[in-house]
């Protein structure tokens, strides 16, 4: 929910939806498996957070998106104070989107081909990799009305399945933008746009990417058992459809597996995350090294990424403090701010202030706008200031001042 207040913490988040539900302590806690006095630390702060799966079930069982209880992220332009998702909504839900029998389509209409469109697309994806969310969610507006167009174009029987693989391309940037900027429901509305143009394409490695999108959205909506179940079937589907000699194939196919990893360590799941991290590494050491294909960034260094990740939310701190020294200078920017934005939490967690801070500050150097709306930014910082006051010297003052920027306090 927008407006609630970035500045609350997720506890305080807790405590207002409960008493908007009408539930006291003992009926929520018991309604969850807990104990009163369990929640209400977890809501006055005395503990940390309730791990990502249990803030999924208190959100399922308090009728809010998992976003309203961990803090949404809200794009918001550092100068410009500019923030287009409407548009992107708009674009989104136009009414011209539910029926081309109802609207129809003017014939003589000229519409575009879809080759320079699979060029923007793919500058926009880089925009995507290199941070700069706020230049893709100004240009997708115009490019989901151009792929509605190509779609257009396809039921005319012309390129047909390159308009819909760049569809699908499309819908597949918006519906992963959308997730990262907490939009969670209409990323669900991109994502299965994104699969069903993948599935008119009839490729593949297109419909192998699109379904990366919708396990972005079933995780962004906190429904993890089903985004392991998209991963586990569509890497299923494309393995007997790999090419041990394609490495895009290899890297999609890893994507896949590494997407499902993270829906598996969620979901406290740690066999099942395993293996799947597991088979991810032996892809990404038939591919020898760390590329881009499909803008995957995958190779060895993602997979050691998301495994890092995946013990975070197994709540295996020690593991990641004592393994997440590792350059990442080389990863596309998305991913690399991601590291040490998850290293910084475990460091929190573990008592490394000062060394948290630096990882903070390192990430927000990298793309202030990844850094500045991250709710899991926003609890370390809420957590180092409690850690080391204002009154106790010039690094605790620099950190009140990034929470204030990041609006983790007010």
């Amino acid at each position: 929910m927008r407006g609630l207040g970035d500045h609350l913490s997720i506890g305080e988040r807790i405590a207002f939806y409960r008493k908007r539900r009408g539930y006291t302590q003992e009926v929520l806690a018991g309604l969850v498996g807990r104990s009163t006095d369990w929640l209400a630390k977890a809501e006055s702060g005395r503990r940390q957070p309730p791990r990502i799966d249990m803030l999924a079930e208190l959100a399922r069982i308090l009728r809010v998106p998992l976003g309203d209880l961990v803090g949404q992220t809200v794009l918001v332009e550092d100068e410009k104070q500019q923030d287009d998702v409407p548009a992107v909504r708009d674009a989104l839900m136009s009414p011209r989107r539910l029926s081309r029998l109802l609207f129809g389509s003017d014939a003589e209409r000229q519409l575009p081909t879809p080759g320079p469109v699979a060029v923007l697309v793919e500058k926009s994806w880089s925009d995507y990799q290199g941070g700069r969310l706020g230049t893709v969610i100004a240009a997708l507006p115009g490019l989901l009305q151009i792929a509605q167009e190509l779609e257009d174009r396809a039921m005319r029987g012309e390129d047909r399945h390159d308009c819909w693989a760049v569809s699908a391309r499309t819908h597949h940037l918006a519906a992963t933008t959308l997730a990262k900027i907490g939009e969670a429901d209409i990323s669900w509305l991109a994502a299965e746009r994104a699969m069903r143009a993948a599935d008119a394409s009839d490729d593949p490695l297109v419909l192998a990417s699109a379904a990366r999108s919708g396990t972005h959205a079933l995780l962004a909506n906190g429904r993890y058992g089903d985004a392991l179940e998209l991963g586990d079937t569509t890497a299923a589907w494309l393995s007997s459809r790999v090419e041990e000699s394609d490495p895009a194939a290899l890297s999609l196919l890893g994507m896949i597996y590494l997407r499902a990893a993270v829906a598996a360590a969620r979901h406290q799941d740690r066999p099942n995350a395993t293996r799947l991290l597991d088979r991810a590494e032996a892809l990404a050491d038939d591919l020898g090294s760390d590329e881009n294909y499909w803008h995957t960034g995958f190779g060895p260094t993602n997979v050691i990424l998301h495994r890092l990740s995946a013990e975070l939310d197994l709540d295996n701190v020690s593991y990641v403090v004592e393994h997440g020294r590792i350059n990442v200078d080389h990863m596309p920017q998305e991913r690399s701010v991601s590291h040490h934005i998850d290293f910084a939490r475990a460091l929190s967690l573990a008592g490394h202030g000062d060394e948290s801070f630096a990882e903070l500050r390192a990430a927000e150097r990298t793309s202030p706008q990844l850094v500045r709306n991250n709710p899991r930014v926003r609890e370390t910082l809420r957590d180092l200031i409690k850690q080391s006051p204002v009154t106790r010297g010039a690094r605790s003052s620099d950190v009140l001042v990034m929470a204030q920027r990041c609006r983790a306090v007010q």
